[in-house]
């Protein structure tokens, strides 16, 4: 891993691109790295359009600022690439772009690799509703290798443990699925 790494995460409220930014934060923490994570909201409503970020590192984060040029960009709701102009700005030096979606032809998105999972089916698979994010921050790992898969689980266990740990078990069980899917591709 280079010094530090930015990621972008877009989705719509109520998705758990918040969440998403946390429990990556949280799995590289977990690995022994420097991160962090925070939210950007417009109108704070569910369907709206939301941004988090993150960044890990192998040394103190020092920056406060949102990340305007990210490494990578993860997009829970795909709709988002054809109605939000935000997704799409500074992403020329971005390295991928990771999509919950089985579609495959992206012509917004021009010279980028794309890496589209559907997210939305494993999770309804594995957890039983469309809780996209477990899924996609999966993918992310298997992808990047940032952040490990046991780190992963780790944070998902510590978030979503408690008394109902069926709630931690099959969201583990939706990155788990999403990771090994990047990994055969």
């Amino acid at each position: 891993m280079k010094k530090m790494m930015e990621i972008r995460i877009h989705g719509r409220g109520g998705q758990g691109a918040v969440t998403a930014a946390e429990l990556l934060a949280i799995a590289a923490f977990c690995d022994g790295k420097f991160s962090q994570a925070f939210p950007s909201f417009g109108v704070e409503r569910r369907g709206a359009p939301v941004m988090a970020f993150c960044r890990i590192a192998e040394t103190p984060i020092r920056l406060r600022e949102q990340i305007y040029s990210p490494e990578y960009v993860i997009i829970q709701d795909a709709s988002l690439v054809v109605f939000d102009p935000q997704v799409l700005i500074g992403i020329e030096k971005c390295y991928a772009v990771l999509i919950n979606s089985e579609k495959t032809n992206w012509p917004e998105i021009k010279n980028k690799n794309i890496v589209n999972i559907p997210a939305t089916k494993i999770a309804i698979e594995k957890i039983g509703k469309p809780f996209i994010n477990t899924a996609l921050i999966g993918a992310f790992a298997g992808m990047t290798g940032a952040v490990s898969l046991a780190g992963l689980t780790r944070a998902v266990t510590e978030k979503f443990g408690g008394k109902d740990n069926k709630v931690a078990e099959s969201n583990v069980a939706a990155m788990e699925e999403a990771y090994r899917l990047v990994k055969k591709s």
